[in-house]
């Protein structure tokens, strides 16, 4: 019957623009009913994620009220949720936009098949991605282990034209209850740093193309040369956005295409990090075990340090290497962290202190508000070693001489760590603010002597790695 609803159920597409399953669901003709599922699989993100989303929730709904609809909040497993809902609202069926790790793949694949063996559509649609992991294929069938062959294969592939916005989203007779965001308490594992990283955030779909627009008029020209400079503001910044589908990477894709096209400098350049985002969730979904596991088989004997006190200097910014501690902080101040300073900060923790990669995946899911599970792993296995990689290098990047390279006036360092500065400026403060109190750090105490010598450090590193092959 053409009045029965389409239950909408949104999770990182909160977005209205070029939304393949809003459009499809448009088509339909059918009443859409937009919800939103606080399930145990969303429920299990780090804190700083999960504040973040909140604020998206709450931005995504304002946007949905302005077209004439809602946007309906359940808390409970996302299969009970939608059957009662359908059973309340007479729904013909669901739609969803896909997800890639296997947390949700998982999920998706019992919902799916439930609510169509009771009776109800349901399907779901891309939107996450430029292309379907299972879309790029090398040229004997398989998948793509190395990036360069992978940025080769999809710089020429087609990518559909960007959807516009609805005008008007068709709403159901009746509305259903629905809970209240605030009664979630979605940013309580923050405590006091939410208010912290409030400051810095950047919320909704609006900001994220305003974003965009004053990356590519003031910044793209010099991406090239400056992105690896985490003291000056060069990036785009929109992994904040693309994590929670505010924008797609299909309308940042055309946006860079037009200023390659035009002779920017610095457009192939981040046209290929928008593919590397890309190439991770293809790798994601062909070997899932990389979001856990160390993807190459001969890591699994490499004699890796577990947690220890020596991490919790490093979760804490307090390693006594400025560029490592500069980068730990920011993180905690901003919910984010500069590529090249993530770089660092995970090769100290993994070669200098020999530590598990998975230790530093696990604190960066808890501490970033551009948590991301398909770049968040490769990040860290790649950095390991024990990650997909062209080269046999066993890298080892020295804190002191990438800061003279990329930190050469050392504003990065000081802008983020209080006691190396005669004036801290607010992040540097702001991290004592949003650090937990337990911690009992203070801005006035003298910053820490290193924890290891570098080059002992490195020595150490590379006779481990040469047990391992040994």
């Amino acid at each position: 019957m053409p009045d029965q609803p389409l239950l909408l159920w949104f999770r990182r597409d909160l977005r209205l623009a070029d939304h393949p399953m809003l459009a499809a669901a448009l088509d339909s003709g059918r009443p859409l009913l937009p919800v939103f599922i606080l399930d145990p699989e969303t429920e299990a993100i780090g804190a700083a994620a999960k504040w973040r989303l909140g604020e998206g929730i709450a931005t995504f709904a304002r946007a949905l009220e302005a077209l004439g609809s809602q946007l309906v909040l359940r808390r409970g497993p996302a299969l009970e949720v939608l059957q009662a809902l359908a059973r309340e609202t007479g729904a013909a069926g669901v739609r969803w936009s896909r997800l890639y790790d296997p947390a949700s793949v998982a999920r998706d694949r019992q919902v799916k098949a439930a609510l169509r063996a009771g009776g109800l559509s349901a399907e779901s649609h891309a939107g996450h991605l430029l292309h379907e992991p299972w879309e790029v294929q090398t040229g004997q069938g398989g998948f793509y282990k190395v990036y360069t062959p992978y940025w080769n294969a999809v710089r020429q592939r087609p990518v559909a034209d960007a959807l516009p916005v609805p005008k008007r989203l068709p709403a159901p007779a009746q509305w259903p209850e629905s809970d209240r965001l605030e009664d979630w308490r979605m940013g309580a594992a923050m405590q006091r740093g939410a208010a912290v990283v409030a400051r810095y955030a950047s919320v909704g779909e609006v900001a994220a193309q305003a974003r965009l627009r004053g990356f590519l008029d003031a910044r793209l020209e010099r991406y090239a040369d400056a992105r690896d400079l985490p003291g000056v503001e060069a990036t785009s910044r929109l992994s904040e956005h693309l994590t929670y589908g505010e924008i797609t990477p299909r309308a940042i894709w055309h946006a860079g295409m037009r200023a390659l096209h035009e002779g920017v400098p610095g457009a192939e350049k981040f046209l290929k990090e928008v593919v590397w985002r890309e190439f991770s969730y293809h790798l994601l979904h062909h070997t899932p075990q990389i979001a856990s596991e160390n993807w190459r088989n001969d890591w699994q004997s490499f004699a890796w340090r577990g947690d220890s006190d020596d991490a919790e200097r490093w979760r804490r910014g307090m390693t006594g290497e400025p560029f490592v501690d500069a980068a730990m902080r920011e993180m905690f101040v901003t919910g984010t962290m500069h590529n090249r300073a993530r770089l660092i900060a995970a090769s100290y923790l993994t070669k200098h202190l020999l530590t598990d990669w998975r230790v530093g995946q696990a604190w960066f899911e808890e501490c970033l508000i551009d948590w991301d599970p398909a770049s968040n792993a490769l990040g860290w296995q790649w950095v390991a070693g024990s990650g997909p990689d062209a080269s046999p290098y066993f890298r080892i990047f020295n804190p002191a001489t990438q800061a003279e390279k990329f930190d050469p006036d050392g504003g990065y360092r000081s802008r983020y760590i209080a006691e190396l500065s005669t004036a801290p400026g607010p992040e540097a403060l702001g991290f004592f603010e949003a650090a937990p109190r337990r911690w009992g750090l203070t801005p006035k105490a003298a910053y820490p002597a290193p924890m290891i010598g570098l080059a002992e450090g490195r020595d150490r590193a590379l006779a481990a790695y040469a047990a391992r092959n040994a």
